[in-house]
């Protein structure tokens, strides 16, 4: 079926194109039963709240903000827990901070939270103990226990998704109202890695300059600047993966526009985007921003053409568009993207996800990701962007607030040996908080 932006659509018209990496359900009358009650549900986020990120992404197409995206790479049902969520926030909040203060610019904050259970997988199948079993596909779909009957997709657990996240993003919420993000006392983002981090000092100095500037604005009375200080906004964000599950969290608002009610934010991923792909025509009917993978093996027509139909009128903060080359690619791609994209007039921000890229599997077949890769590709991806007159204005990753062991490398205190020390991943290996707050001040460096 030919796709064009001025075409019908309706949240389920993406039933008549091209489907990736969606399961095979054995009832396919359970997954409409699911979906009908989702489709009661009341909505996860408001329109105040994706009109207020629309406008801050703008902020960031224009160099006036920073994005600051990163979560789990596959969430958990079980890591709905204060703890988890809790030292999740505080890590973005401690990035925040310190970009905020290297940058002299607003930190747009979103996370990869309340909703990303779902992931794209390479291959249909794995072994395990011998036994070939249907690949786990995030607990949206299936379970992470490796028994047959376990790994058979189950159309219930999107309500299990759906009640997951809006306990999570309820929990978030009563932190942020509650002061937990007000800059009058950054002291209690800490966790414990920052005693051990080599940016302790810069980190406390940081935070010390901060609060002078709020005592200062409080002594001249300051009032509206004071009051901002007090609470963040804070945005949740998923990959766009689950079609039945996406459809029944979009709803049409007293506007008359079309909006996923289930996340602020939401991304179509490197292996869903093309030209024809169900992914793109359910994108292009919702009022979300929507960011776009972009890898190796994207063509450069097909983003344009993709581009078209999610932003036929060209409006700034609309389309993110994500990149993830590895080290060892980016210079080959990057330049001719950023080319053709600054030719086709779409006001794009652009992000950087160093992650993805630079997965590699050791020897005993653990996947991890070098930091010296990470942060090499994350530098080369600024030097490239001035090189040619262009902004990145975010970046994408994934981390946790857990002391994992699933990155390695010259930065921090895990080695190659050290991965199995705590190695949790649901999926791919993620940052833990002292690298990503190492992360943070290579940024800075970089923002300057």
């Amino acid at each position: 079926m030919n796709q064009s932006s001025q075409t019908p659509w309706n949240p389920g018209s993406w039933k008549a194109y091209a489907t990736r990496q969606q399961p095979a359900y054995d009832n396919p009358l359970s997954v409409a039963k699911v979906a009908d009650e989702l489709a009661t549900k009341p909505p996860l986020v408001s329109i105040g709240e994706i009109e207020r990120l629309q406008g801050a992404l703008e902020d960031a197409a224009a160099g006036k903000r920073f994005v600051l995206q990163g979560g789990d790479c596959a969430e958990c049902f079980a890591d709905c827990t204060e703890a988890s969520l809790t030292s999740k926030l505080k890590v973005l909040l401690q990035m925040s901070l310190v970009l905020t203060y290297a940058t002299r610019k607003p930190t747009v904050r979103i996370g990869r939270i309340a909703g990303q259970y779902a992931k794209p997988r390479s291959q249909e199948f794995e072994t395990a103990d011998g036994v070939e079993l249907p690949v786990y596909r995030g607990d949206l779909v299936n379970s992470r226990e490796p028994v047959a009957e376990l790994r058979k997709p189950e159309p219930s657990r999107m309500l299990d998704g759906y009640h997951h996240a809006a306990a999570s993003l309820n929990f978030i919420r009563a932190l942020i109202e509650g002061g937990f993000a007000d800059l009058h006392h950054p002291e209690q983002w800490d966790l414990s890695f920052i005693e051990g981090s080599t940016h302790r000092k810069a980190y406390r100095q940081a935070m010390d300059a901060i609060v002078d500037s709020i005592r200062f604005m409080e002594t001249i009375g300051a009032a509206h600047a004071i009051e901002t200080v007090r609470r963040v906004d804070y945005y949740a964000s998923h990959e766009a993966l689950l079609l039945p599950y996406e459809e029944a969290l979009t709803r049409l608002a007293d506007n008359g526009l079309y909006y996923n009610f289930g996340a602020h934010f939401l991304w179509v991923g490197y292996r869903t985007a093309f030209p024809e792909s169900a992914h793109i025509e359910y994108l292009r009917g919702i009022q979300n921003p929507i960011g776009i993978k972009i890898g190796p093996g994207s063509n450069e027509d097909d983003i344009l053409t993709i581009m078209d139909l999610l932003d036929p009128k060209h409006r700034a903060g609309r389309l993110t568009l994500i990149t993830r080359f590895g080290e060892t690619a980016i210079e080959e791609h990057l330049p001719r993207i950023i080319d053709r994209v600054k030719q086709s007039g779409h006001p794009v921000v652009w992000s950087c996800d160093p992650m993805h890229g630079n997965t590699e599997t050791t020897a005993n077949g653990l996947k991890t990701r070098r930091l010296d890769a990470i942060f090499s590709e994350l530098e080369q991806c600024f030097a490239i962007h001035e090189r040619m007159d262009s902004t990145l204005g975010g970046v994408h990753f994934e981390l946790t607030g857990d002391p994992v062991t699933e990155c390695f490398g010259p930065f921090g205190d895990v080695q190659e040996s050290d991965l199995m020390r705590c190695y949790e991943t649901a999926c791919d290996p993620r940052l833990n908080g002292a690298q990503a707050l190492e992360m943070a001040f290579l940024l800075a460096r970089l923002l300057r």
